[in-house]
C-alpha cells in the first residue's frame, strides 16, 4: 500500500486503511448506566414526552448493540486491542470527580452495576478498561500514555454518546496526533439530529467515517 502524503488533497492521508497491529478500538460510556432493556421497555411504555429517549432505546438495542458485538469480535479475530472507557467515580461519594460532573449531578459510584460494561458487549479476558469523569478520555485519564506504550497509532471510536462524549474525544484523539476513525452505526445520541450533526461535524476534519461492514471489511 503506497501512503499519501501528509498534504495530499482532500485528506488522503487521513483516510488510508488503518494497520492493524497498530490500531485499537476504543469503546465509549457502554454501560448499563445508559442502556438496558428494562429502560427500552420502560421508555416504550410511557407517554410521548418519553419519545426522545424510547428513539435512543430503540436505536442501541436494534443497531448500535448488535454492530458493537459483530465489530468487537472481528477485532479480536484480528488480533486488534480492544479498550473501553466508562463514567466511573473512583469513589463512592464521587468526591473525586470533574466540577462539570458536579455540576450535573452525576455520580457513578466505583464498582456500582451502573458504571459497568453492557453485557453484550463487555470487554473479553485482561482487555483495558478506563473510568473517567468527564467527556474526554484524553482530558482525565492516562489513555495517551497507555496508548503509547501499546504502539498505537490508529484509533477506532465508537459508543455514546455522540454528540458528547464521542466527540470529544475524536476531537482530542486528533489533536494529540492520532488517525480516528468513527464506526458511524456503533454511535448513538438522544435524538437522530443531533447522531447527525455530531457525525458530520467531524467527518473529514478530525476522523474519517464508516461503517460496521466497511470496518470489518478492512479488519480483513
Amino acid at each position: 500500500m503506497t501512503i499519501p502524503p501528509i498534504d495530499a488533497a482532500n485528506g488522503a492521508y487521513r483516510e488510508r486503511p488503518i494497520e492493524p497491529r497498530k490500531t485499537a478500538l476504543l469503546s465509549i460510556d457502554m454501560q448499563n448506566v445508559e442502556f438496558s432493556h428494562e429502560m427500552l421497555e420502560r421508555s416504550r411504555n410511557a407517554g410521548t414526552q418519553e419519545a426522545t429517549k424510547r428513539s435512543f432505546f430503540e436505536r442501541m438495542a436494534s443497531t448500535v448493540i448488535p454492530n458493537q458485538a459483530r465489530l468487537q469480535h472481528a477485532a479480536r479475530e484480528a488480533g486488534i486491542e480492544v479498550i473501553f472507557t466508562v463514567i466511573e467515580s473512583l469513589t463512592q461519594d464521587g468526591r473525586d470527580r470533574s466540577l462539570d460532573h458536579r455540576i450535573s449531578q452525576l455520580n457513578i459510584p466505583k464498582g456500582s452495576w451502573g458504571a459497568q460494561v453492557i453485557d453484550a458487549v463487555k470487554p473479553e479476558g485482561d482487555e483495558i478498561v478506563i473510568p473517567k469523569t468527564a467527556s474526554g478520555i484524553f482530558n482525565s485519564t492516562n489513555i495517551e500514555y497507555v496508548l503509547r506504550n501499546l504502539g498505537i497509532e490508529y484509533l477506532i471510536v465508537y459508543g455514546v454518546l455522540t454528540d458528547q462524549c464521542v466527540e470529544t474525544t475524536i476531537r482530542d484523539a486528533a489533536d494529540k496526533g492520532f488517525l480516528v476513525t468513527q464506526v458511524e452505526d456503533c454511535c448513538a445520541a438522544f435524538t437522530p439530529e443531533n447522531h447527525k450533526a455530531s457525525v458530520e461535524s467531524v467527518r473529514g476534519h478530525y476522523c474519517r467515517t464508516r461503517s460496521t461492514d466497511e470496518i470489518i471489511l478492512e479488519f480483513r
